[in-house]
Protein backbone atom coordinates (compact mmCIF):
# COMPACT_ATOMS: atom_id res chain seq x y z
CA UNK A 1 0.00 0.00 0.00
CA UNK A 2 0.89 3.68 -1.03
CA UNK A 3 2.74 5.15 1.74
CA UNK A 4 0.41 8.48 0.90
CA UNK A 5 -2.56 5.88 1.52
CA UNK A 6 -5.10 6.72 4.26
CA UNK A 7 -6.65 3.73 6.08
CA UNK A 8 -10.19 3.89 7.08
CA UNK A 9 -11.15 2.07 10.16
CA UNK A 10 -14.76 2.61 10.86
CA UNK A 11 -16.32 2.30 13.94
CA UNK A 12 -19.28 3.06 13.68
CA UNK A 13 -21.26 -0.44 14.53
CA UNK A 14 -18.84 -0.35 17.90
CA UNK A 15 -17.87 2.63 18.85
CA UNK A 16 -21.17 4.66 17.68
CA UNK A 17 -23.24 2.01 18.73
CA UNK A 18 -22.11 3.12 22.16
CA UNK A 19 -24.45 5.95 22.05
CA UNK A 20 -27.60 5.40 24.50
CA UNK A 21 -30.79 4.52 22.48
CA UNK A 22 -28.61 3.60 19.00
CA UNK A 23 -28.48 -0.07 19.75
CA UNK A 24 -28.87 -1.78 16.53
CA UNK A 25 -30.15 -5.92 15.73
CA UNK A 26 -28.30 -8.22 13.92
CA UNK A 27 -29.86 -7.70 10.73
CA UNK A 28 -29.53 -3.67 10.77
CA UNK A 29 -25.48 -4.44 11.85
CA UNK A 30 -24.96 -7.06 8.83
CA UNK A 31 -26.95 -4.35 6.00
CA UNK A 32 -24.99 -1.51 7.41
CA UNK A 33 -21.15 -3.53 7.45
CA UNK A 34 -22.26 -4.54 4.09
CA UNK A 35 -22.66 -1.09 2.92
CA UNK A 36 -19.56 0.19 4.57
CA UNK A 37 -17.57 -2.83 1.92
CA UNK A 38 -19.73 -0.71 -1.11
CA UNK A 39 -18.07 2.60 0.69
CA UNK A 40 -14.52 0.98 0.55
CA UNK A 41 -13.84 0.85 4.19
CA UNK A 42 -10.84 -0.77 4.80
CA UNK A 43 -11.18 -1.93 8.25
CA UNK A 44 -14.63 -2.41 10.45
CA UNK A 45 -14.87 -2.45 13.66
CA UNK A 46 -17.50 -4.97 14.45
CA UNK A 47 -18.38 -5.32 17.94
CA UNK A 48 -16.71 -5.75 21.45
CA UNK A 49 -17.75 -9.65 21.71
CA UNK A 50 -17.20 -10.38 24.95
CA UNK A 51 -19.39 -8.03 26.08
CA UNK A 52 -22.48 -9.31 25.38
CA UNK A 53 -23.76 -12.95 23.40
CA UNK A 54 -25.52 -10.73 20.67
CA UNK A 55 -22.37 -8.84 20.07
CA UNK A 56 -20.38 -12.05 19.86
CA UNK A 57 -22.98 -13.35 17.65
CA UNK A 58 -23.39 -9.86 15.41
CA UNK A 59 -19.08 -9.95 15.04
CA UNK A 60 -19.28 -13.81 13.88
CA UNK A 61 -21.89 -12.67 11.61
CA UNK A 62 -20.00 -9.66 9.92
CA UNK A 63 -17.43 -11.87 9.60
CA UNK A 64 -19.21 -14.20 6.95
CA UNK A 65 -21.37 -11.58 5.25
CA UNK A 66 -17.87 -9.07 4.21
CA UNK A 67 -15.13 -10.51 2.31
CA UNK A 68 -12.82 -7.34 1.62
CA UNK A 69 -12.43 -5.40 4.37
CA UNK A 70 -10.62 -6.42 7.84
CA UNK A 71 -12.83 -7.29 10.50
CA UNK A 72 -11.69 -6.40 13.57
CA UNK A 73 -13.45 -7.11 17.08
CA UNK A 74 -12.27 -5.06 20.76
CA UNK A 75 -11.09 -6.62 23.91
CA UNK A 76 -9.34 -4.93 26.99
CA UNK A 77 -5.63 -6.32 28.08
CA UNK A 78 -7.61 -9.22 29.29
CA UNK A 79 -7.19 -13.01 28.61
CA UNK A 80 -10.62 -13.50 28.82
CA UNK A 81 -11.66 -10.96 26.21
CA UNK A 82 -8.85 -12.22 23.73
CA UNK A 83 -9.91 -15.47 23.24
CA UNK A 84 -13.34 -14.68 23.21
CA UNK A 85 -12.59 -12.22 20.33
CA UNK A 86 -10.66 -14.69 18.57
CA UNK A 87 -13.28 -17.01 18.44
CA UNK A 88 -15.88 -14.28 17.56
CA UNK A 89 -13.13 -13.37 14.59
CA UNK A 90 -12.94 -17.02 13.33
CA UNK A 91 -14.80 -16.76 10.20
CA UNK A 92 -13.00 -13.35 8.83
CA UNK A 93 -11.05 -13.31 6.05
CA UNK A 94 -9.07 -10.45 7.38
CA UNK A 95 -9.26 -10.82 10.96
CA UNK A 96 -7.88 -8.15 13.82
CA UNK A 97 -7.94 -8.43 17.64
CA UNK A 98 -8.00 -4.49 18.65
CA UNK A 99 -6.64 -4.82 22.84
CA UNK A 100 -5.23 -2.22 25.09
CA UNK A 101 -4.80 -0.70 28.50
CA UNK A 102 -5.06 2.93 29.34
CA UNK A 103 -1.91 4.64 29.68
CA UNK A 104 -2.65 8.08 31.04
CA UNK A 105 -1.71 8.85 34.87
CA UNK A 106 -5.47 9.26 35.21
CA UNK A 107 -5.63 5.76 33.98
CA UNK A 108 -3.07 4.32 35.85
CA UNK A 109 -3.60 5.54 39.68
CA UNK A 110 -7.56 5.92 39.48
CA UNK A 111 -8.74 3.59 37.06
CA UNK A 112 -6.52 0.49 36.87
CA UNK A 113 -4.61 1.66 40.53
CA UNK A 114 -1.61 -0.39 38.94
CA UNK A 115 2.45 1.29 37.67
CA UNK A 116 3.29 2.38 34.73
CA UNK A 117 5.30 -0.77 35.07
CA UNK A 118 2.77 -2.95 35.01
CA UNK A 119 0.44 -1.68 32.42
CA UNK A 120 3.22 -2.31 29.92
CA UNK A 121 3.83 -5.95 31.41
CA UNK A 122 -0.06 -6.09 29.90
CA UNK A 123 -0.16 -4.14 27.54
CA UNK A 124 3.04 -6.93 25.96
CA UNK A 125 1.42 -9.78 27.12
CA UNK A 126 -2.16 -8.85 25.55
CA UNK A 127 -0.28 -8.25 22.22
CA UNK A 128 1.33 -11.61 22.43
CA UNK A 129 -1.55 -13.64 23.26
CA UNK A 130 -3.62 -11.88 20.49
CA UNK A 131 -0.43 -12.70 18.26
CA UNK A 132 -1.13 -16.18 19.09
CA UNK A 133 -4.83 -16.31 17.68
CA UNK A 134 -4.09 -13.66 14.45
CA UNK A 135 -1.38 -12.14 12.67
CA UNK A 136 -2.98 -8.46 12.65
CA UNK A 137 -3.10 -7.01 16.15
CA UNK A 138 -4.05 -3.67 17.17
CA UNK A 139 -2.87 -2.47 20.19
CA UNK A 140 -5.00 0.79 21.95
CA UNK A 141 -3.54 3.02 24.60
CA UNK A 142 -6.24 4.66 25.90
CA UNK A 143 -5.88 8.26 26.92
CA UNK A 144 -2.70 8.55 25.19
CA UNK A 145 -4.03 12.27 24.38
CA UNK A 146 -3.26 12.82 28.33
CA UNK A 147 -0.46 10.92 28.56
CA UNK A 148 3.20 11.63 28.54
CA UNK A 149 5.02 11.39 25.93
CA UNK A 150 8.10 9.47 27.13
CA UNK A 151 6.28 7.25 28.88
CA UNK A 152 4.12 6.65 25.76
CA UNK A 153 6.78 6.38 23.25
CA UNK A 154 7.87 3.48 25.89
CA UNK A 155 4.65 1.42 25.73
CA UNK A 156 4.35 1.65 21.82
CA UNK A 157 8.35 0.52 21.49
CA UNK A 158 7.52 -2.65 24.26
CA UNK A 159 4.06 -3.26 22.25
CA UNK A 160 5.15 -3.70 18.55
CA UNK A 161 8.50 -5.64 19.68
CA UNK A 162 5.67 -8.15 21.17
CA UNK A 163 4.33 -7.96 17.78
CA UNK A 164 1.40 -5.27 17.22
CA UNK A 165 1.13 -4.27 13.72
CA UNK A 166 -0.86 -0.97 14.56
CA UNK A 167 -0.57 1.04 17.55
CA UNK A 168 -3.71 2.75 18.21
CA UNK A 169 -2.72 6.99 19.77
CA UNK A 170 -6.59 7.92 21.32
CA UNK A 171 -7.40 11.14 22.15
CA UNK A 172 -10.08 9.18 24.31
CA UNK A 173 -10.96 12.15 26.32
CA UNK A 174 -11.07 14.98 23.10
CA UNK A 175 -8.67 16.88 24.98
CA UNK A 176 -6.05 17.87 23.26
CA UNK A 177 -5.44 20.61 20.60
CA UNK A 178 -5.17 20.03 16.58
CA UNK A 179 -1.08 21.37 17.43
CA UNK A 180 -1.05 18.70 20.41
CA UNK A 181 -1.89 16.31 19.00
CA UNK A 182 0.26 16.47 15.60
CA UNK A 183 3.10 16.33 17.63
CA UNK A 184 2.35 13.55 19.93
CA UNK A 185 2.47 11.80 16.63
CA UNK A 186 5.60 13.90 15.06
CA UNK A 187 7.39 12.29 19.02
CA UNK A 188 6.02 8.66 17.90
CA UNK A 189 7.89 8.70 14.75
CA UNK A 190 10.99 10.39 15.97
CA UNK A 191 11.40 8.31 19.11
CA UNK A 192 10.20 4.66 18.83
CA UNK A 193 13.01 2.89 17.16
CA UNK A 194 10.77 0.39 15.94
CA UNK A 195 8.11 2.40 14.84
CA UNK A 196 8.23 1.93 11.01
CA UNK A 197 6.99 -1.79 11.74
CA UNK A 198 3.50 -0.90 11.92
CA UNK A 199 1.06 1.77 11.57
CA UNK A 200 0.25 4.26 13.45
CA UNK A 201 -4.01 5.29 14.02
CA UNK A 202 -5.59 8.13 15.44
CA UNK A 203 -9.04 7.45 17.46
CA UNK A 204 -10.00 10.57 18.13
CA UNK A 205 -13.38 12.12 20.15
CA UNK A 206 -14.95 15.44 20.04
CA UNK A 207 -15.97 16.76 23.20
CA UNK A 208 -14.20 20.09 21.92
CA UNK A 209 -15.16 19.54 18.79
CA UNK A 210 -11.56 19.06 17.23
CA UNK A 211 -11.84 15.03 16.51
CA UNK A 212 -11.71 15.90 13.10
CA UNK A 213 -9.06 18.33 13.02
CA UNK A 214 -7.05 16.21 15.30
CA UNK A 215 -7.21 12.97 13.16
CA UNK A 216 -6.05 15.65 10.04
CA UNK A 217 -2.92 16.60 12.22
CA UNK A 218 -2.14 12.96 12.89
CA UNK A 219 -1.93 12.20 9.54
CA UNK A 220 -0.48 14.95 8.40
CA UNK A 221 2.44 14.52 10.95
CA UNK A 222 3.01 10.48 10.39
CA UNK A 223 -0.59 8.32 10.81
CA UNK A 224 -2.07 6.10 7.97
CA UNK A 225 -5.32 4.99 10.21
CA UNK A 226 -8.02 7.23 10.71
CA UNK A 227 -10.52 5.72 13.24
CA UNK A 228 -14.21 7.39 12.47
CA UNK A 229 -17.47 7.03 12.15
CA UNK A 230 -20.22 7.35 9.83
CA UNK A 231 -22.07 10.82 10.69
CA UNK A 232 -19.42 11.13 14.00
CA UNK A 233 -21.70 9.03 15.94
CA UNK A 234 -19.87 7.72 18.80
CA UNK A 235 -19.42 8.24 22.84
CA UNK A 236 -20.46 11.65 24.43
CA UNK A 237 -20.24 14.47 21.65
CA UNK A 238 -19.32 11.73 19.84
CA UNK A 239 -16.34 10.08 17.27
CA UNK A 240 -14.42 11.86 14.19
CA UNK A 241 -16.58 11.76 11.60
CA UNK A 242 -15.90 9.57 8.85
CA UNK A 243 -17.03 12.02 5.57
CA UNK A 244 -15.50 14.76 7.13
CA UNK A 245 -11.87 13.29 7.43
CA UNK A 246 -12.65 11.83 4.20
CA UNK A 247 -13.36 14.91 2.07
CA UNK A 248 -10.44 17.12 4.01
CA UNK A 249 -8.25 14.82 2.59
CA UNK A 250 -10.10 15.11 -1.04
CA UNK A 251 -10.30 18.64 -1.29
CA UNK A 252 -6.97 19.27 -0.07
CA UNK A 253 -4.76 17.71 -3.01
CA UNK A 254 -1.98 19.50 -1.20
CA UNK A 255 -1.55 17.03 1.59
CA UNK A 256 -0.70 14.25 -1.00
CA UNK A 257 -3.10 11.90 1.58
CA UNK A 258 -5.64 9.83 -0.10
CA UNK A 259 -8.18 7.05 0.77
CA UNK A 260 -9.96 4.07 -0.95
CA UNK A 261 -13.65 5.69 -0.01
CA UNK A 262 -16.65 6.02 -2.69
CA UNK A 263 -17.33 9.43 -1.90
CA UNK A 264 -20.51 9.22 -4.11
CA UNK A 265 -22.08 6.65 -1.16
CA UNK A 266 -21.16 9.50 1.62
CA UNK A 267 -24.87 10.64 1.79
CA UNK A 268 -26.95 7.49 1.06
CA UNK A 269 -24.67 5.69 3.96
CA UNK A 270 -25.17 8.60 6.57
CA UNK A 271 -29.33 8.50 5.70
CA UNK A 272 -28.59 4.36 6.79
CA UNK A 273 -26.84 4.70 9.67
CA UNK A 274 -28.82 7.66 11.11
CA UNK A 275 -32.50 5.85 10.10
CA UNK A 276 -31.12 2.35 11.50
CA UNK A 277 -29.96 4.14 14.76
CA UNK A 278 -32.72 6.61 14.88
CA UNK A 279 -30.24 9.20 15.41
CA UNK A 280 -30.97 11.99 13.28
CA UNK A 281 -28.05 14.08 11.46
CA UNK A 282 -27.94 18.26 12.54
CA UNK A 283 -29.02 20.33 9.67
CA UNK A 284 -25.60 22.40 9.48
CA UNK A 285 -23.61 18.99 10.07
CA UNK A 286 -20.96 19.15 7.57
CA UNK A 287 -21.38 17.54 4.20
CA UNK A 288 -24.43 15.24 5.12
CA UNK A 289 -26.24 17.47 6.67
CA UNK A 290 -29.81 19.06 4.88
CA UNK A 291 -28.28 22.21 4.79
CA UNK A 292 -24.90 21.46 3.46
CA UNK A 293 -25.86 22.31 0.02
CA UNK A 294 -28.57 25.15 0.85
CA UNK A 295 -28.49 28.24 0.24
CA UNK A 296 -31.21 30.88 1.45
CA UNK A 297 -29.13 34.39 1.25
CA UNK A 298 -29.73 36.33 -2.05
CA UNK A 299 -26.28 37.51 -1.84
CA UNK A 300 -25.32 33.46 -2.00
CA UNK A 301 -27.80 32.78 -3.92
CA UNK A 302 -26.69 34.96 -6.94
CA UNK A 303 -23.20 33.42 -6.53
CA UNK A 304 -23.78 29.74 -7.04
CA UNK A 305 -26.50 30.52 -10.07
CA UNK A 306 -23.64 32.49 -11.77
CA UNK A 307 -21.05 29.76 -10.46
CA UNK A 308 -21.41 26.83 -7.99
CA UNK A 309 -17.89 27.39 -6.77
CA UNK A 310 -18.05 30.81 -5.50
CA UNK A 311 -19.69 29.62 -2.68
CA UNK A 312 -19.31 25.77 -2.49
CA UNK A 313 -15.97 24.47 -2.22
CA UNK A 314 -17.49 20.67 -3.23
CA UNK A 315 -19.70 19.84 -5.76
CA UNK A 316 -22.82 17.80 -4.04
CA UNK A 317 -22.84 15.38 -6.82
CA UNK A 318 -18.96 14.00 -5.13
CA UNK A 319 -20.80 13.11 -2.26
CA UNK A 320 -24.24 11.64 -3.32
CA UNK A 321 -26.25 15.02 -3.35
CA UNK A 322 -28.25 15.59 -6.79
CA UNK A 323 -27.70 19.42 -6.74
CA UNK A 324 -27.90 22.52 -4.47
CA UNK A 325 -30.71 23.89 -3.10
CA UNK A 326 -31.83 26.94 -3.66
CA UNK A 327 -34.15 28.25 -0.42
CA UNK A 328 -36.66 31.04 -0.87
CA UNK A 329 -36.81 33.22 2.21
CA UNK A 330 -37.46 36.49 2.71
CA UNK A 331 -33.23 36.90 2.72
CA UNK A 332 -33.93 35.50 -0.93
CA UNK A 333 -33.16 37.61 -3.75
CA UNK A 334 -34.44 38.43 -7.32
CA UNK A 335 -32.12 36.15 -9.31
CA UNK A 336 -33.06 33.05 -6.94
CA UNK A 337 -36.84 33.93 -7.24
CA UNK A 338 -35.93 34.10 -11.00
CA UNK A 339 -34.21 30.71 -10.99
CA UNK A 340 -36.66 28.71 -9.18
CA UNK A 341 -40.06 30.38 -11.29
CA UNK A 342 -37.91 29.05 -14.43
CA UNK A 343 -37.40 25.31 -12.91
CA UNK A 344 -41.38 25.36 -12.16
CA UNK A 345 -42.29 26.21 -15.92
CA UNK A 346 -42.30 30.62 -15.69
CA UNK A 347 -39.69 32.19 -17.60
CA UNK A 348 -40.56 36.31 -16.24
CA UNK A 349 -39.82 38.69 -17.79
CA UNK A 350 -37.90 41.93 -15.79
CA UNK A 351 -41.40 43.79 -15.18
CA UNK A 352 -43.50 40.47 -14.16
CA UNK A 353 -40.28 39.50 -11.91
CA UNK A 354 -40.65 42.87 -10.09
CA UNK A 355 -44.26 42.28 -9.59
CA UNK A 356 -44.08 38.67 -8.47
CA UNK A 357 -41.25 39.78 -6.58
CA UNK A 358 -43.37 42.23 -4.77
CA UNK A 359 -46.37 39.54 -3.84
CA UNK A 360 -43.30 37.28 -2.94
CA UNK A 361 -42.04 38.92 -0.55
CA UNK A 362 -45.59 39.47 1.45
CA UNK A 363 -45.87 35.79 1.45
CA UNK A 364 -41.75 35.42 2.83
CA UNK A 365 -42.64 37.09 5.53
CA UNK A 366 -45.27 35.14 6.93
CA UNK A 367 -43.69 31.59 6.16
CA UNK A 368 -40.58 30.47 7.58
CA UNK A 369 -39.72 29.11 3.26
CA UNK A 370 -41.40 29.81 0.32
CA UNK A 371 -42.12 26.81 -1.32
CA UNK A 372 -43.00 25.60 -5.35
CA UNK A 373 -46.72 25.68 -4.09
CA UNK A 374 -46.78 28.55 -2.79
CA UNK A 375 -44.56 30.31 -5.97
CA UNK A 376 -47.41 28.90 -8.44
CA UNK A 377 -50.60 30.67 -5.73
CA UNK A 378 -48.86 33.75 -6.13
CA UNK A 379 -48.45 33.24 -10.27
CA UNK A 380 -52.63 32.65 -10.15
CA UNK A 381 -52.80 35.99 -8.25
CA UNK A 382 -51.08 38.31 -10.22
CA UNK A 383 -52.02 35.94 -13.25
CA UNK A 384 -48.84 34.95 -15.17
CA UNK A 385 -49.38 31.14 -17.08
CA UNK A 386 -46.79 28.78 -17.36
CA UNK A 387 -44.48 29.48 -20.62
CA UNK A 388 -45.57 26.35 -22.48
Amino acid sequence: MSQNRIIIFDTTLRDGEQVPGCKLNMDQKIKVALQLELLGVDVIEAGFPISSPGDFAAVEAICKAVKMPTVCGLSRAVEQDIKVAAEALKYAKNPRIHTGIGTSESHIVHKLRTTPEKVIERGVAAVKLAKSFVEDVEFYAEDAGRTDNEFLAKVIEAVIAAGATVVNIPDTTGYCLPGQYGAKIKYLVENVPNIHKAIISTHCHNDLGLATANSIYGVIHGARQIECTLNGVGERAGNTSLEEVVMVLKQHPELNLETGINTRLLNSMSRLVSESMAMPVQPNKAIVGANAFAHSSGIHQDGVIKRRDTYEIIDPLEVGVDESRIVLTARSGRAALAYRCKNIGYNLTKDELDIVYKKFLEVADRKKEVIDADLHLIMEEVQIAVNV
